[in-house]
C-alpha cells in the first residue's frame, strides 16, 4: 500500500492506560480494517504524571511491531478532558448562528476562551425552529500535548475528535435502524462515558468511575501496589450479583468480586443520574437498549448486572457490524480486542464518509501550519509566473521604445494641425457663459425638487452597521418642515447599547443638513436576552423645506 494512498486511513485512540493505532483502507466507499496494534502505556492511570514519553514510545512500538508506515492520522482525545455543553438557541438566520454560538461559547466554557480549543455541532433545528447546539471545548495545552506526541512519533495529525463522539458515529453507522433511545456505556480505565443515541440527538457525560476505581479498591483491600492490584483484578474480577460468588474455596476471588460489585453499583447510580438528567433536561427517552464497550466492560457478569438493574436489553457494541476486517487479521484477536476499537472505527468513518457528528479540536497553530504547507506549491508557481510576467514586460517596453521615436515625429505634425482648431474653439468658449447661466437655473430647480432625497440619504448614510430605519415623519410648522421624527432599530450584538444611538445623533449634528438641536427623543434600556434595540430621534433641518 502506498505511503500516501488517499484510500489509506490511520486512526489513533490514546486512552488512560493504552494506545490503539489502526490502519484502514477505503473499499467501495467504506473503510476496511487491514492492520492494528494495542500497546499498554505503562503508566498508572490514577497519577497525574506527564505521560508524553509513554505515549510516543507506545505509538512507535505499534508502528514498528505491526509494520504501520507514517502518514496523516486522525486522533481522539478522552471524553474526560473535554467540556461538552448543550445549548438551545432562538431561531435566527444562518448568517447569525456563528455570532450567537461564539457568544454562548464565551458564556458556557469554564475557562477564558483564548485558553481553549472549541468547536460546535448543530444537532437539530432549522430556520424558524429552535436550534440545539453542542459545544465542545478542551484546554489548549491538553490537546497540544497530545498532538505534539503524535508528531514526535512520526505521524501527521489531521483531525482531533472526541472519543464519545467517535463512538457515537460508530453506533449510528453500525446500527442505522435503531429505534427509540440507545445508551452506550463505555467503561474505560480512568472514566466511563455515557452516550445517548436517539434520532438525531446526542448527549454524553463522563463519569469518574471505571476500571481504575476497582484497582484502587483492590490496592486498599489487599495492601498491594497498583501493578499487583491490576493483576489480581484481571485474574479474579467478576461482578458479584444474584448469589454468584467464587465460594469459600477461593477467598481472593470472593473478596475481589464484592469490591467489583460495590464499584459497579456506584457506576450504576451515576448512570441512573445521567438517564434522569437526559430525560428531564433534554426531553429524551429512557433507553431501551444498552451497548457496552471499553476494556473494563469485559469484566464477567457486567452485562448481566446492568440488564437486571436497568431492566433493558444489554449487548456489547460490535464496531465491525457493517465494516469488514481483512482476512490477514487473526479472527480470535480481533474478537478479543473489539471492545477497544469503537473509537478508531468512528475516526475511520470520519475520513471515509459524512458522519452525523464532526467535531475537530485541532490546535490553531497546527491548522495554520497545514494551510501554509498546502499553499507552498502555489507560492512556487506564483514566483515563476512573476518572473515570466517581468520578462514579458521587458520585451514589451523594448519594442515600445523603438516605436516611440516614430510616434514622436507624427505627434508633432498633429500638434501643428490642432493649433488651428484651438483658435476655433476659443470662439465657442465665449458663448459658454450664457449656457452655464441657463444650466444653473435648471440645476437649482432640480435641487429644490430633490432636497428630500438628499435628506433621507444623509440619514441613511449616518446610521451605524446593524441599524435600520423604521419610520420617517416630517413635522410641519408654519408651512415649512423644520424637523423630522425618525424611528429606528438595531441588533444588540452589533450596536451594543445607547452609545451607538448617541454616535448616530453626533453624526447627524455634524452633517451640513441638520442643526445641533437634533436629539434622542426615546431610548429604552436593553434587557438581558434582547436582540433588538429601538430608538426615536428628532432631527432638525438646517434649512427648512417647504411643506408643499
Amino acid at each position: 500500500m502506498a505511503l500516501f494512498d488517499k484510500n489509506r486511513i490511520l486512526a489513533l485512540d490514546v486512552g488512560a492506560s493504552k494506545v490503539v493505532l489502526a490502519e484502514y483502507r477505503v473499499v467501495s466507499g467504506v473503510p476496511e480494517l487491514v492492520n492494528y496494534g494495542i500497546e499498554q502505556l505503562g503508566v498508572r492511570p490514577d497519577e497525574e504524571t506527564d505521560s508524553s514519553a509513554y505515549i510516543v514510545s507506545a505509538i512507535r512500538d505499534i508502528m514498528r511491531n505491526c509494520g504501520i508506515k507514517p502518514g496523516p492520522v486522525l486522533i481522539t482525545i478522552s471524553g474526560q478532558a473535554v467540556f461538552p455543553r448543550y445549548v438551545k438557541l432562538p431561531p435566527v438566520k444562518r448568517d447569525k448562528i456563528m455570532q450567537i454560538v461564539n457568544y454562548e461559547a464565551e458564556q458556557n466554557v469554564p475557562f477564558p476562551i483564548n485558553e481553549v480549543v472549541w468547536d460546535y455541532q448543530l444537532i437539530s433545528g432549522d430556520q424558524g425552529d429552535e436550534l440545539n447546539v453542542m459545544l465542545v471545548a478542551v484546554k489548549t495545552d491538553r490537546v497540544t500535548t497530545l498532538t505534539d506526541c503524535v508528531i514526535a512519533a512520526g505521524l501527521d495529525p489531521e483531525i482531533v475528535d472526541v472519543a464519545p463522539m467517535a463512538i457515537y458515529n460508530t453506533v449510528r453507522y453500525s446500527h442505522p435502524h435503531l429505534e427509540g433511545c440507545t445508551m452506550v456505556l463505555d467503561v474505560g480505565a480512568r472514566s466511563s462515558n455515557v452516550i445517548f443515541v436517539e434520532e438525531n440527538r446526542i448527549f454524553s457525560r463522563s463519569i469518574p468511575v471505571a476500571g481504575n476505581t476497582i484497582t484502587q479498591a483492590v490496592m486498599k483491600e489487599f495492601d498491594v501496589s497498583f501493578a499487583e492490584a491490576e493483576e489480581l483484578k484481571l485474574e479474579h474480577a467478576f461482578v458479584a450479583f444474584g448469589g454468584v460468588y467464587a465460594g469459600p474455596e477461593d477467598d481472593i476471588a470472593d473478596r475481589i468480586s464484592k469490591i467489583v460489585r460495590t464499584v459497579v453499583a456506584r457506576l450504576h447510580a451515576e448512570v441512573n443520574r445521567s438517564i434522569n438528567f437526559y430525560r428531564s433536561q433534554h426531553s429524551g427517552s429512557s433507553p431501551n437498549v444498552v451497548l457496552l464497550t471499553g476494556g473494563s466492560s469485559t469484566i464477567p457478569h457486567m452485562d448481566t448486572f446492568f440488564r437486571e438493574k436497568l431492566k433493558v436489553q444489554v449487548d456489547y457494541l460490535n464496531p465491525f457490524e457493517n465494516i469488514t476486517v481483512s482476512e490477514s487479521i487473526d479472527g480470535e484477536a480481533i474478537s478479543r480486542d473489539a471492545f477497544f476499537m469503537g473509537e478508531v472505527t468512528g475516526l475511520a468513518l470520519r475520513k471515509a464518509l459524512v458522519c452525523p457528528v464532526e467535531i475537530n479540536l485541532m490546535p490553531l497553530h497546527i491548522v495554520k501550519k497545514k494551510i501554509f504547507k498546502k499553499r507552498q506549491p502555489y507560492f512556487g508557481v506564483a514566483a515563476i509566473a512573476l518572473v515570466l510576467i517581468m520578462l514579458c514586460w521587458w520585451g514589451y517596453f523594448h519594442r515600445m521604445s523603438a516605436s516611440l521615436v516614430q510616434q514622436t515625429a507624427a505627434t508633432k505634425k498633429i500638434v501643428t494641425e490642432l493649433s488651428g482648431l484651438s483658435r476655433s474653439l476659443n470662439k465657442v468658449m465665449k458663448s459658454k457663459g450664457n449656457e452655464e447661466e441657463r444650466v444653473g437655473r435648471v440645476v437649482s430647480f432640480v435641487s429644490q425638487r430633490t432636497s428630500w432625497l438628499h435628506i433621507l440619504d444623509e440619514i441613511h448614510g449616518s446610521m451605524l452597521d446593524g441599524m435600520w430605519l423604521v419610520s420617517f415623519s416630517p413635522k410641519e410648522e408654519g408651512g415649512v418642515v423644520k424637523y423630522i421624527e425618525i424611528r429606528g432599530k438595531g441588533f444588540t450584538d452589533e450596536v451594543k447599547d445607547g452609545s451607538a444611538v448617541e454616535a448616530l445623533r453626533d453624526r447627524l449634528i455634524a452633517s451640513p443638513y441638520f442643526t445641533a438641536k437634533t436629539g434622542i427623543k426615546r431610548l429604552p434600556g436593553v434587557r438581558p436576552g434582547d436582540y433588538i434595540l429601538e430608538f426615536t430621534m428628532w432631527v432638525y433641518l438646517e434649512a427648512p423645506v417647504a411643506a408643499k
